[in-house]
């Protein structure tokens, strides 16, 4: 009996043990499993879409070209945010960019600053080759924007479609360029507040504090095209 009631005790022990392992820091789980995909854009409506701080979708600054979104250049500069917010998900699209062209995807943003770089943390969209943030790891394509480099990545061409894939669960968060993993991070790590505070965000006290917020593809002025857009939310197990 005594060898039993050892045995049944240290199995609830791991099992307590197995438990606890499964929550991160910040109370949140690091397993997740997938709701269904959301189209947030199929080719052709932008019902899914509208100007950041504005009602409606912005048609003097983006369009549908060939079942993509695109930037008009010279037209209003606004980004595009989506209508619903989320917290923990996962984001996949395609993207191009002219030569020498600019953009971003950003994430968890909220709307109470001026702009949506205030708030939401970015994957950079760059021609690494002719952009001048391309030449500086820290802000060339796949990084979050002007805080961590990506690794082992392969960019296409530019003209070529590239594949994002933004994955994020409670403050864990990894960028994926074309199949490979990139930049891996957490929010409110000690790590990431030390590279916030040599750069211009230290100066923005809501930047990637917000648990749940849009989705913001940027209009940075240049010419870029996405397409394929979709996600999922992650809910904890």
């Amino acid at each position: 009996m005594r060898s039993n009631s050892i045995v049944r005790l240290l199995t609830i022990a791991a099992a307590c043990a197995l438990a606890v392992g499964c929550v991160s820091l910040n109370g949140h789980s690091q397993t997740a499993k997938p709701g269904p995909w959301e189209v947030l854009f199929d080719g052709q409506s932008t019902d899914k879409w509208r100007g950041y701080r504005r009602d409606s979708f912005p048609e003097k600054g983006w369009k549908v070209e060939r079942g993509a979104l695109k930037t008009i250049v010279g037209g209003d500069v606004v980004d595009l945010v989506t209508k619903e917010k989320y917290d923990d998900f996962e984001l996949r699209l395609e993207w191009r960019v002219a030569p020498g062209s600019n953009s971003g995807v950003m994430y968890r943003v909220t709307e109470d600053y001026p702009e949506p770089w205030e708030s939401g943390p970015e994957m950079q969209v760059v021609d690494d080759i002719e952009g001048a943030d391309g030449k500086n790891p820290l802000t060339s394509a796949g990084s979050l924007y002007d805080l961590v480099a990506p690794v082992n990545k392969t960019l296409k061409p530019v003209g070529k479609w590239n594949k994002l894939r933004i994955i994020v669960r409670g403050p864990r968060v990894e960028h994926w360029l074309n199949g490979v993993r990139v930049v891996e991070y957490e929010l409110g790590s000690d790590a990431l507040k030390a590279q916030i505070a040599k750069t211009k965000f230290k100066d923005k006290p809501g930047f990637g504090l917000a648990r749940s917020g849009y989705i913001d593809l940027q209009n940075h002025h240049d010419e870029v095209w996405f397409r394929k857009i979709r996600v999922r939310r992650l809910t904890a197990n």
